[in-house]
């Protein structure tokens, strides 16, 4: 009897650490800003280990989110009027002078260097920013995998939330090594044009977005 319990309770975690990891997959795999940030970053640098600061910052942001979702908090703090104003408006701001500087950054071929790419203190600002300001992130990690995360309790949730945590970690580390890859094609300069304008156009897309969410609010 106690045997068959152990596997009961073994089944019970393995299922929730790979629900998890399905739902953090599925969220975190369409294009979108961040993903947009980290792999262009990861072309830009021209070493590996000078992109970590935008890697582990946006992860450690995602952590955050994630357990505030899992624990409540994050839905307890949208109850409030103003913090949702104070968070969508500084969006609105921030990435908008983010897709300016991002439109107009010039990239080409012989000159990709550190003095071009962002600087860590940059990087860390501005994956907080397009973590943090970000509503289809914050609003996917709060609704989907808080919501999903109601069903589970105690040990079950903790797997549950370390899947997603860890999905988190390994995608950007995996977006910063192919763009790092990428960067070292002769052609970099049309890539990165390319990269930089479909960049900039998401950016102000979910600025906009959050202008009109901003008008919902009142």
């Amino acid at each position: 009897c106690f045997y068959n319990r152990e596997n009961r309770e073994d089944g019970s975690f393995m299922t929730a650490f790979l629900h998890g990891l399905c739902l953090a997959i599925g969220l975190i795999l369409p294009l979108g800003i961040q993903n947009l940030f980290i792999f262009q970053q990861g072309v830009l640098q021209p070493r590996f280990y000078l992109v970590l600061p935008a890697v582990i910052t946006a992860s450690l942001c995602d952590t955050v989110l994630i357990l505030c979702a899992v624990s409540g908090v994050s839905l307890l703090l949208f109850k409030f009027m103003m913090m949702k104003v104070i968070m969508i408006g500084g969006g609105v701001i921030i990435l908008f002078y983010m897709g300016y500087l991002t439109w107009h950054s010039r990239v080409d071929s012989s000159s990709v260097n550190a003095m071009q790419a962002l600087s860590r203190k940059k990087q860390i600002m501005f994956a907080m920013s397009v973590s943090f300001l970000n509503p289809s992130a914050v609003l996917d990690i709060i609704g989907v995998i808080g919501t999903s995360s109601a069903q589970y309790a105690n040990q079950e949730k903790m797997f549950f939330m370390l899947a997603c945590i860890s999905v988190s970690w390994l995608w950007f580390f995996c977006l910063a090594i192919v763009g790092r890859f990428l960067g070292e094609y002769k052609d970099i300069d049309r890539l990165m044009f390319v990269i930089n304008k479909v960049s900039a156009v998401f950016i102000w897309s979910t600025a906009i977005y959050l202008m009109f969410s901003l008008k919902e609010v009142f």
